[in-house]
């Protein structure tokens, strides 16, 4: 690989990541791959194979080529010329990759009867935010399991607070559960209780906690 070029490239609110390497001499192939947010939506290969049997080849014309083809990648993205391809393999991405939700405060969800749910929603495919996603969450076990929702922002952050239910004496779980075009994700929280069920109303001596979790 005798030269490449690397370029953050902002189209609107979006910064793009092109990059150029010349793959030769074998085989003789200039390579630009365009990223966004590490997901790669386009890419363009020439041979330069003829070029390099002739005699005016050089390595500083061939840095030129491989300039060329990075900067004409560029103009392209910021013309709008890429924009089909680049939406059509986010959408692929988005499909296959389905989504991933995480609880970011795992260790401080429950304070003075009352859980609070910092959770974000990501593509699996890009890391991506997901916007839009339905989350729903509930105490599996509860005397009365109701479920609470929010649907997440831009950023792919939503906040679920709720008063912790009366806790029965089965096996008790946070169950928090996330939904979009992108597919489905599920994580539950096994909780412990050292204190008998409270009445209605009431909040127990001793505050469950989680113990382990999994992810669907």
């Amino acid at each position: 690989m005798s030269s490449g070029f690397n370029t953050d490239a902002r189209v609107g609110e979006k910064v793009f990541h092109v990059q150029t390497e010349d793959r030769g001499p074998a085989p003789p192939v200039i390579d630009t791959v365009i990223y966004h947010n590490g997901m790669v939506v386009h890419r363009r290969s020439s041979d330069y194979g003829q070029f390099a049997a002739s005699p005016v080849f050089s390595p500083a014309e061939l840095r030129l080529l491989v300039e060329q083809q990075h900067r004409t990648a560029i103009d392209d993205l910021r013309a709008g010329t890429l924009d089909a391809e680049i939406a059509a393999s986010a959408e692929r991405a988005v499909r296959a990759g389905g989504i991933e939700v995480r609880l970011l405060n795992a260790g401080s969800w429950l304070s003075a009867g009352t859980v609070s749910l910092d959770l974000e929603i990501v593509r699996r495919a890009d890391r991506a935010p997901q916007a839009g996603a339905q989350v729903e969450a509930a105490i599996e076990g509860a005397i009365e399991e109701t479920r609470h929702s929010g649907t997440s922002d831009g950023t792919g952050r939503v906040k679920v607070e709720f008063p912790l239910p009366p806790l029965g004496k089965n096996d008790l779980a946070l169950v928090i559960r996330a939904m979009a075009e992108a597919g489905q994700d599920e994580i539950r929280f096994t909780m412990r209780s050292k204190s008998k069920v409270p009445p209605a109303g009431s909040t127990p001596n001793s505050a469950p906690t989680p113990s382990s979790a999994s992810s669907k």
